[in-house]
């Protein structure tokens, strides 16, 4: 790697890395550790390639989604999550918008992976349904069942979103 390819490598993770941060939050599920993890591997993936990779965020992006969906699908990551607050007993409080997001970021939590990465990748990341289905591997109609099925959870669990459009909050 010269000079130049370094330097526009360093300058990616400063302009990038942030909303790169923030994709991986949602993708691990709100875990912190699992995100930036997740962002160094991706990073990891791209300098070795840099100088020849024509779209950097695009690819730290696939990177990312493709990793995360390798990690999904191993058995030995099927294990319960454990949670400060047993998900049955909590009751949001709906008296502001910050109640409101505090209690979507825990019925997003509760999602499976794949039903939290379609909605992802489909409403934050403002992707396709194709893009999508190539995304995570799977059919265009897989992705549109589990975003309906999705959707229709989060309604369920966070009874505050009926009155509003759900994918206006979820992109906030």
């Amino acid at each position: 790697m010269n000079a130049d390819e370094e330097r526009s490598f360093r300058d990616f993770v400063v302009a990038r890395g942030p909303a790169l941060m923030r994709l991986g939050y949602l993708l691990t599920g709100g875990d912190q550790h699992a995100a930036e993890d997740l962002v160094q591997s991706a990073l990891g993936k791209a300098l070795p390639r840099w100088g020849g990779i024509e779209a950097p965020e695009a690819y730290v992006r696939q990177a990312m989604y493709r990793h995360q969906v390798s990690w999904w699908r191993r058995p030995s990551n099927r294990n319960e999550t454990a949670t400060a607050v047993i998900p049955e007993l909590a009751a949001p409080d709906h008296t502001g918008t910050v109640d409101l997001r505090m209690a979507l970021r825990a019925a997003l939590s509760t999602l499976t992976h794949r039903q939290r990465a379609v909605l992802v990748l489909r409403y934050l990341e403002d992707m396709s349904e194709r893009d999508v289905a190539e995304a995570l591997g799977v059919t265009v109609g897989t992705v549109r069942s589990t975003a309906h099925r999705a959707l229709a959870q989060l309604r369920t669990r966070t009874p505050g979103l009926t009155d509003l459009q759900l994918t206006e909050e979820v992109t906030r």
